[in-house]
């Protein structure tokens, strides 16, 4: 027991270190944004996220402000219908009262999702078919590199050797300047069939590699018994082959969220993306860029998370089988 109780010690001390440790870092770089005499603006990453508009209708002819039919008209030279007026607003104006070209008839204040909500959702967004074009891919490569069919081996060991050996940065401007050209892609589409594409040859090689690490006796022992080929890669090696290669994947999906910010090169408006914008309009990159390192962080925990999840179910699963 007094052993335990000296393990558990030590081990709450070790997390106090670590903290501290990063407490002084976090100190040091902050003095040391202080002696470039750096103004923080912390007070304007809320704006960031949420911000409030005004929209104001204004008056587009002289005549009097009129309800009819449950629309409000002006009534001059000629009856102009207030389409985007309504109850929501706060009137300036009575109805019957005179106006004025330009005047300010009504106003309201509303909630607008800010800049780095719009660019986290298009993060997820691509990097949600990106995965999905990637288990696509890698599960049929993976199968042609272990198909008996020497052609089909040819075409994978050709796809994997030429994407696992460019840069995803040179293939995502291939995909936009030329694919994209000639099939007239949209430039989301073409920054998700690159993502897709480069991935999938990775997921592809850790998905044969799982496949084959699966002792063989197995296959033979099921034909033994009658099971073809389709049923036991369907029900006995791919779930074994599935649980040893999920830590891989996992970390292959947290690569694909993080690399995704390099869509940003073809003007996809994604959260690395609008840090660039935030950047440029307001010269406070010290807080830009600590949020959105911070909600990369937070996409990639909770895939890791999630992740680790499964992995204990399985294990659970494998226990009680």
């Amino acid at each position: 027991m007094a052993r335990k109780e000296s393990w558990t010690q030590n081990k709450n001390l070790g997390h106090i270190i670590a903290v501290g440790f990063y407490l002084l870092i976090g100190y040091f770089f902050y003095m040391a944004a202080s002696n470039m005499n750096y103004v923080w603006k912390w007070n304007s990453v809320p704006k960031y996220f949420a911000y409030e508009e005004t929209i104001t209708i204004e008056a587009p002819v002289d005549g009097k402000l009129l309800f009819e039919n449950n629309k409000y008209i002006i009534d001059g030279d000629e009856r102009v219908e207030l389409k985007k007026l309504d109850s929501s607003f706060s009137f300036d104006y009575k109805v019957g009262e005179q106006v004025y070209e330009g005047d300010y008839l009504a106003t309201k204040t509303e909630m607008r999702t800010g800049p780095i909500l719009n660019g986290l959702w298009i993060t997820l967004k691509i990097s949600f078919f990106a995965a999905i074009l990637t288990f696509i891919i890698g599960v049929v490569v993976a199968f042609m590199k272990l198909s008996s069919y020497q052609f089909l081996k040819d075409i994978a060991t050709v796809y994997i050797t030429i994407v696992r050996g460019t840069p995803l940065l040179v293939q995502i401007f291939l995909f936009y300047f030329i694919v994209a050209n000639i099939f007239e892609l949209d430039r989301f589409v073409a920054g998700v069939l690159s993502l897709g594409i480069f991935f999938g040859a990775y997921m592809a090689e850790i998905l044969r590699g799982a496949i084959q690490s699966i002792d063989k006796g197995q296959q033979e022992a099921a034909s033994s018994l009658g099971i073809t080929k389709f049923q036991a890669m369907r029900y006995i090696i791919l779930p074994q082959a599935f649980k040893r290669a999920l830590p891989t994947l996992v970390g292959e999906m947290i690569a694909l969220v993080k690399d995704s910010s390099l869509v940003s090169v073809i003007s996809i408006t994604d959260l690395t993306k609008v840090g660039k914008e935030i950047v440029a309009n307001t010269f406070s990159p010290f807080e830009t860029w600590i949020v959105v390192a911070l909600l990369y962080l937070t996409i990639t925990s909770t895939l890791s998370f999630i992740g680790h999840r499964i992995e204990k179910r399985m294990a659970e699963k494998g226990g009680m089988s």
